[in-house]
């Protein structure tokens, strides 16, 4: 049994260098939630340099709040967000030499979108106008709106608890983060047999994610579970915009 494993960088954290070569994905954010042009072409390089397949991390336009605060915005807003900062990221990512594969959106925008169709709608407009595929929670509407039109990559959370619905646990509660990795490798497993989850996510803005990242891996791999990186089929043609 394999798992590839993705962290959030490019947000101006000190640990990208750290966890580059510890995971097999990266969600690079995109300016909006963190982040400019130049941490972004620096964690596309580090991505290059170990061999770390890359995706674009869009975000509702909120630098204030890290992109965590839930923002009304119209579907076309959203799909205009998203096209700006999937197209910025793809540039840098080309003159880096790589090339993105996915999209996995950031914060209070993933979030909405996994249960509002209004929300989730223009992401998977903007992930197809890319050719690209889609990273978010199973059984979300993202999941439901990509059938046809783009792959889908289920993503589960190392070291985020959830809701009875399958939802991430609010950040505001306080049992909401998982902190110890041998209860991680237990929820990794759950969300494998469960949820036929095929990524995992630590976010990189823990101050103890590259330590906890290490402790995982090495948990992981006592339990004979491998860290390879995910592989997408494309089983539709990409839709008309909107």
């Amino acid at each position: 049994m394999d798992i590839d494993l993705n962290c959030d960088l490019g947000e101006g954290h000190p640990h990208d260098a750290e966890l580059m070569p510890l995971i097999t994905s990266a969600s690079i954010a995109c300016g909006f939630h963190a982040g400019d042009a130049a941490t972004a072409h620096a964690a596309l390089r580090l991505a290059v340099r170990h061999d770390v397949q890359v995706g674009a991390h869009p975000s509702f336009p909120d630098r204030e709040h890290f992109g965590r605060r839930e923002l009304p915005r119209s579907e076309m807003q959203i799909f205009e967000d998203c096209v700006y900062q999937i197209g910025a990221l793809a540039g840098l990512a080309r003159a880096a030499g790589a090339s993105l594969r996915y999209v996995k959106p950031h914060g209070a925008l993933y979030n909405l979108a996994c249960r509002n169709d209004a929300y989730a709608r223009p992401i998977v407009e903007a992930t197809c106008l890319f050719g690209l595929a889609l990273m978010a929670l199973p059984r979300s509407r993202l999941e439901a709106l990509s059938a046809g039109r783009c792959p889908f990559i289920r993503e589960g959370f190392a070291d985020r608890r959830y809701l009875p619905d399958g939802s991430l646990t609010p950040r505001s509660q306080p049992d909401a983060f998982v902190t110890d990795p041998t209860e991680a490798v237990r929820q990794a497993e759950w969300l494998l047999r469960e949820h036929g989850v095929q990524t995992l996510c630590v976010h990189g803005d823990n101050p103890q994610a590259v330590a906890f990242v290490r402790a995982l891996r090495q948990a992981l791999s006592t339990q004979g579970i491998g860290i390879q990186k995910f592989h997408v089929r494309h089983e539709g043609s990409f839709g008309e915009g909107l």
